[in-house]
């Protein structure tokens, strides 16, 4: 640049976006300036990346039509970096024809990555007052009981010596089955059912409830939370460990819930949920509806809600007892032991032969960190009891 003051390796935005063509440009014989034709060839790749990437791969916009993935129903639209760390895998990743294959897909191509490293437990642990500790396994089971606890159904030896009986517990996206489990083992007597829209989780959660001797009390089949195969008032307890962030029609999630759940029955959610808006807030700010747009894109989910939401949903469908609470301290280690795990030999190799939504997966669990610290993501729970008339 000191000998040819004129060139530059600067190129306006939207040159870079689309009009950017090698055929196009001058040659250059010079030392500097094949240089610059260089810094121009690496910008054409870009733009073409940048463009398959946004054009080539399932981001809840699926072959039928768009299926809406925001952070808030009022997003008026995905708000998109040029590029993005987590988008070298977009172009790798089929399209699916709805969000529920699209969910269906991502879990069967990652489950078995997660129960190698982690466990049966595809969920946050618990670390009381956000301290870090090493023992992430049981962190995750303390998640079960200490929700449980929260939502006052204390282990007893008798399902039926506790505050509410508990003779029948439904698990709504129950992942490979770890929570049915062990509240099959924590009520003795009680039948567990397990509901996923992954046919490799279900097939898997039954194994595993084989090899533990629980194939009579916990069963588990493919099915959708919006539209449940069961008949009403079914369920003492049902339970919804982190699938709520997957469900596009909040209301319709609870409604079936309700509908599902046995009066003087308890329903419990524990699920991710933007923060509550400020007062004057319609929505929330773009930088955050951007971070979460990301989330979005790399773990199948449609819109955000808060808490104050779900807790107005139950008030709506006539459940009484409502409570909710707020752990996102207790949960804030979870994602930098993720993060390490992933970072180790045994991670990156896994993620690579688990595929490329998974690796999608794993480029964006910076950003839950990263929502969790900043108050944008908040860890939310929601108990409510369904009245007995």
């Amino acid at each position: 640049r000191r000998l040819f003051p004129r060139v530059s390796t600067r190129f306006p935005r939207e040159a870079m976006q689309t009009r950017v063509s090698v055929s196009r440009a001058p040659a250059v014989t010079s030392r500097v300036g094949a240089q610059h034709e260089r810094i121009l060839r690496q910008h054409a790749w870009a733009a073409r990346t940048v463009k398959s990437a946004s054009s080539a791969a399932f981001s809840i916009t699926t072959r039928r039509g768009p299926v809406v993935c925001r952070a808030s129903s009022s997003s008026p639209g995905p708000i998109r970096s040029l590029f993005n760390l987590e988008d070298i895998a977009k172009p790798f990743i089929s399209a699916k024809d709805t969000l529920n294959e699209g969910i269906a897909s991502f879990y069967d191509e990652s489950s078995g990555l997660w129960e190698d490293v982690w466990g049966e437990h595809m969920h946050h642990g618990y670390y009381p007052g956000g301290a870090p500790r090493d023992d992430h396994v049981q962190a995750q089971v303390d998640m079960i009981e200490r929700s449980l606890e929260w939502a006052g159904l204390e282990a007893t030896e008798s399902s039926s010596s506790s505050s509410v009986r508990i003779d029948r517990i439904l698990d709504v996206g129950c992942g490979i089955g770890g929570s049915s489990r062990h509240m099959a083992r924590r009520w003795p007597g009680c039948v567990t059912r397990g509901i996923t829209l992954s046919p490799v989780q279900a097939e898997r959660a039954n194994e595993l409830a084989r090899e533990q001797g629980l194939e009579n009390r916990s069963t588990f089949q493919v099915a959708d939370a919006l539209n449940q195969p069961f008949d009403d008032s079914s369920f003492d307890l049902v339970w919804s460990m982190e699938s709520g962030e997957h469900m596009p029609d909040k209301g319709k999630f609870v409604n079936e819930l309700a509908r599902v759940c046995a009066p003087g029955g308890r329903i419990l959610i524990v699920t991710w949920c933007h923060r509550i808006l400020r007062e004057g807030e319609k929505t929330l700010p773009d930088d955050e509806l951007q971070l979460l747009d990301r989330i979005c894109e790399g773990y199948y989910l449609p819109r955000w809600c808060s808490v104050a939401e779900y807790a107005r949903l139950c008030a709506d469908e006539g459940l009484v007892d409502v409570r909710t609470a707020d752990w996102s301290e207790q949960v804030s280690p979870f994602w930098r032991a993720v993060i390490r795990t992933a970072l180790t030999w045994r991670g990156f190799l896994g993620l690579l032969r688990a595929g490329p939504a998974t690796v999608r997966g794993g480029l964006v669990m910076p950003l839950m960190h990263e929502g969790l610290r900043r108050g944008t993501i908040r860890f939310n729970l929601i108990t409510a009891t369904k009245p007995l008339s």
